[in-house]
């Protein structure tokens, strides 16, 4: 499992003064870092090779200012082409916020799918969960 802390910002915020449920992707997003750098290592525009094909956010419980969250990564599946991550979102120890994605690992000189590399999958199940 991969994690990471955010402080979530004053410009997050809806006007009910929760975090808004857009900013739950993108720190979907950035949690997903070390799973782009298994595949990308110094994470070039030049050289990236992992599209997103579908993602669905659950939100548990409502998201608040001034309190860190920790955003939680880590695998469902790991097929040929693609694999499936899932995400939380933590606050004060209480999940807040959940969701999966999938990913295809991709050939864009080629325009198509591609297979995953052993040793790059080796790395990815090493976060595989039930």
């Amino acid at each position: 499992m991969f994690t990471y802390q955010v402080e979530p910002r004053f410009s997050e915020t809806d006007a009910l003064g929760h975090i808004n449920n857009t900013v739950v992707p993108v720190w979907f997003e950035q949690g997903r870092t070390p799973i782009f750098k298994l595949f990308n290592p110094d994470l070039s525009l030049n050289k990236w090779n992992l599209i997103l094909k579908k993602m669905d956010v659950d939100f548990v419980a409502q998201i608040y200012l001034y309190s860190p969250v920790e955003i939680r990564t880590s695998l469902r599946a790991v097929g040929n082409t693609s694999l499936t991550i899932h995400q939380e979102v933590w606050q004060k120890d209480q999940l807040v916020a959940q969701g999966d994605c999938v990913m295809v690992h991709f050939d864009y000189e080629n325009q198509t799918k591609a297979p995953i590399p052993q040793q790059t999958r080796a790395e990815l199940e090493k976060h595989l969960v039930n």
